[in-house]
């Protein structure tokens, strides 16, 4: 009967380590150079200031600026898991909650609904590529890990259709996740939300509801195209 059980056990025991061995296998593939360089920018950000974009400024035609500091860490369609694509950018400042301050990429209108802690949402009712066609500027993580917002003052929770102009101060980056025993990275989360036609904005979690922000920057922002190329401006 012993002999039974750990015959048993042992097959339990192989599957369990071949199982354990596949999903580890999966996840580093859907983690490209990016990731490496996402965790050393954490632990040491000030190494690598060549990594790094400046707010409010754009790269050559470009019709969007770069709405905050930073290292643009993760792109749109990264996989952080099997089955996840990233929707949108992922800047990160490099320095403490609420000190690197965030930009409107783009003139618009921006709203903030009455439960959003840490995004506010810009409509753009002409994209500068698709004339005539209405896109959402989607940005968030702007609090700390207990929900106090950096968003500024003039944008309380509520706040609707307020024309700002691009380079118009919104907040600053937190670290803010909905849990704040699990807070994110200090960053900036940023993506371009489809309109449904009617004038209301898409599900931002879903990618098929945002845009590839490449050509909005001039800058290889699509994780399918580029694998491990840090996103700068003349590259």
């Amino acid at each position: 009967m012993f002999i039974k059980y750990l015959k048993f056990f042992l097959i339990a025991l192989g599957i369990s380590l071949v199982l354990l061995f596949g999903y580890y296998l999966i996840r580093s593939a859907f983690r490209p150079a990016r990731y490496v360089r996402v965790v050393e920018w954490l632990r040491n950000a000030e190494a690598h200031p060549e990594w790094t974009v400046t707010a409010k400024e754009s790269c050559e035609s470009a019709p969007f600026i770069f709405p905050t500091d930073g290292y643009i860490g993760f792109i749109w369609d990264d996989s952080f898991r099997p089955g996840h694509r990233h929707t949108g950018l992922d800047i990160f400042g490099g320095k403490e909650p609420g000190i690197t301050p965030i930009y409107a990429a783009y003139d618009g209108y921006l709203t903030r609904k009455t439960d959003w802690k840490s995004s506010v949402i810009i409509r753009i009712p002409s994209d500068p590529l698709n004339p005539g066609t209405q896109i959402w500027n989607y940005y968030t993580h702007m609090a700390d890990p207990t929900g106090s917002s950096f968003i500024v003052d003039a944008f309380p929770p509520g706040i609707k259709e307020v024309f700002v102009k691009a380079g118009t101060l919104l907040g600053y980056q937190g670290n803010y996740s909905g849990n704040k025993d699990n807070p994110t990275g200090i960053h900036l989360h940023f993506s371009i939300v489809k309109d449904d036609g009617s004038g209301v904005f898409l599900n931002e979690l879903q990618i098929k509801n945002t845009l590839d922000p490449s050509a909005y920057f001039n800058l290889p922002l699509n994780a399918r195209n580029n694998r491990d190329q840090i996103p700068l401006c003349g590259q």
